[in-house]
């Protein structure tokens, strides 16, 4: 984590999760380091590129709004890449295999997380779906969360905000 190389980080945590196990509570909380860095750096790229677009296609520069389309299409394509990743991990391996209920809504508000990106760079019924995905996910780490941790519970307060 100190070296901030964090495609490797969720390489290795990745690892980690493929073995089928309760996650500890620093190994989750690596888990989420990488993959929140690894997102967080292309999300502002996206959000940078889409700003960029407007501003050519208001000075009606198509040419320009081509290639930066094309290029926030690579862009997309590996925040796609990225929440796919995250996905197969949670649904697959984490929650599965989560037998401690602040893990249990750690994975559920972490899921919900991912879809919200997705739902930020997706258009239409791609944007519908992983909102409706988003808030499924949230819904579920809120139930467990109040049905089995305290009010005081900092995982709980995260879900909360």
């Amino acid at each position: 984590e100190q070296a901030e190389r964090y495609d490797e980080m969720v390489e290795a945590m990745r690892k980690v999760a493929h073995q089928d196990t309760e996650l500890s509570v620093e190994e989750r909380n690596l888990l989420s380091v990488a993959y929140k860095n690894v997102i967080g750096a292309r999300r502002a790229a996206w959000r940078i590129i889409s700003s960029i677009e407007q501003k050519e296609k208001t000075k009606n520069n198509e040419s320009n709004v081509q290639k930066i389309k094309s290029y926030a299409g690579k862009i997309e394509k590996e925040l796609n890449d990225i929440c796919a990743n995250v996905m197969d991990v949670l649904d697959n391996h984490l929650i599965p295999h989560a037998t401690a209920e602040e893990s249990k809504v750690f994975y559920h508000k972490m899921k919900g997380d991912y879809f919200r990106y997705k739902a930020e760079f997706t258009s239409e019924d791609k944007r519908k779906e992983a909102s409706d995905h988003s808030l499924e996910a949230y819904k579920k780490a809120l139930e467990i969360a109040e049905a089995q941790l305290p009010t005081t519970n900092p995982i709980r307060l995260g879900l909360a905000l």
